[in-house]
């Protein structure tokens, strides 16, 4: 579905909770994009972000994704570059205190931030910000009152602390105030929404509890899925060394891709790309049935992917090259060659049905066509599905039906790269 300012209240929550893990909730979106709907008046829509890392991966790109969805509905998007909470370090999935990072790291991290995440998000609709605007002018008294907004019980129920307290690992007093500043961020944005992964949830539900505490509306809490990185096991990140950047070259990002378990296929193409939901459906049919091949759904995942952060061009050049690289590691040593030289039309071009009969791969021309349409015949490591195609041929074009039979193309009538004739 394509995007657009101006939708009623019912069809932007269709789409904005779309692939969400957890909407907290549901009911209070609803009512604030009525009210914003009919005061014509954009949600604040708030995305934290840790600058604890300079590169963003395409892990990242799942919530930037949500992102993007408000800001073509109209809203406006604020990330918040987390400098000053950036020192003290998230505590979420730690199983032991993490270093603090200096402000220069903080400052050269963000930078890099700014740069990435208009991948995703339009320059000209995103509020860029950061909390050190509030958090570092705070007084101490005004700590201990936002402190005081909180229980030592309430932060135990945080997973991460309550194992590393159960074990008799240290927690440090300022790692509860991560959780903390990050709430007070909502507070002082006035943000009616926040975006996180499922690894954030608790200081989503922190936020929420701190802007009651300060007598505001709360923000609705939207996580997205955690996505697996290309092992098919972990989630993606740099540290499992199982990432996709989205400042990666082309083709490297290509191969990666490639390289994802059949199994991680249709969820990217639900929480990486743009595909309609309908398709999805049915690619999965597909892919259930045999239709539809592993392979030909990975390139074309690859394709959309590689477009987004390159260019078309870019795209198509990479997945040449991959085809050729995959086709030359497929080939066996030797091959039969066959000679079209007489078949030819004044064009240069054969018939793809006459060309698999003549190679004595089909014993008729319907056989052909059946394997043509069922994707069994290649050229140059290039699937054609249409059984009218009349193709065009060089010298030492590699015809391929099935997995196992080969045969090298000339026109010249000679047979030199010493395999027999076919």
């Amino acid at each position: 579905m394509e995007l657009r300012e101006g939708l009623p209240a019912e069809q932007q929550l269709e789409i904005l909770v779309r692939n969400a893990a957890i909407v907290t909730s549901e009911a209070e979106l609803r009512e604030k994009l009525t009210l914003s709907v009919s005061e014509k008046k954009p949600l604040k829509v708030k995305l934290g972000l840790d600058p604890s890392a300079p590169d963003i991966h395409l892990g990242h790109t799942v919530v930037l994704r949500k992102l993007r969805e408000f800001q073509d509905l109209g809203h406006e998007v604020i990330c918040l570059i987390g400098d000053f909470t950036g020192r003290v370090g998230d505590p979420s999935g730690a199983e032991s205190t993490r270093r603090q990072l200096s402000q220069a790291e903080v400052e050269a991290n963000a930078r890099t931030y700014q740069e990435q995440i208009f991948k995703v998000l339009d320059p000209d609709k995103t509020t860029m910000d950061f909390n050190s605007r509030w958090l570092a002018p705070m007084s101490f008294a005004e700590v201990v009152e936002l402190a005081a907004k909180v229980t030592v019980a309430r932060m135990l129920e945080r997973n991460d602390f309550s194992e590393r307290l159960a074990e008799d690992r240290a927690i440090y007093v300022h790692e509860f105030f991560y959780p903390l500043m990050q709430g007070y961020d909502s507070v002082a944005l006035k943000a009616d929404v926040e975006l996180g992964g499922t690894d954030q949830t608790f200081n989503l539900m922190m936020a929420r509890q701190i802007q009651r505490a300060y007598k505001m509306p709360p923000e609705v809490a939207i996580t997205m899925p955690v996505i697996e990185g290309t092992d098919g096991v972990r989630k993606m990140s740099k540290s499992f060394h199982n990432y996709i950047g989205v400042m990666e070259a082309p083709d490297e990002m290509l191969g990666k891709l490639m390289s994802i378990p059949d199994e991680l296929i249709l969820r990217y193409f639900q929480l990486l790309t743009s595909i309609d939901p309908d398709d999805l459906r049915q690619m999965e049919t597909q892919m259930k049935t045999g239709e539809l091949n592993p392979k030909d759904a990975k390139l074309e995942l690859a394709r959309q992917i590689v477009s987004t952060y390159h260019s078309n061009r870019e795209a198509t050049e990479a997945i040449g090259q991959f085809q050729q690289v995959f086709s030359r590691r497929e080939l066996p040593d030797e091959m039969p060659t066959l000679d079209v030289t007489d078949d030819l039309t004044a064009n240069g071009t054969i018939g793809l049905v006459a060309l698999v009969v003549k190679a004595g791969f089909a014993k008729s021309n319907s056989e052909a066509r059946r394997l043509i349409e069922q994707g069994a015949v290649s050229l140059e490591g290039e699937k054609i599905k249409d059984p009218h195609a009349e193709v065009p041929v060089e010298p030492g074009t590699i015809l391929r039906v099935g997995k196992r039979r080969f045969a090298r193309l000339h026109t010249n009538g000679e047979n030199d790269d010493g395999g027999t004739r076919a």
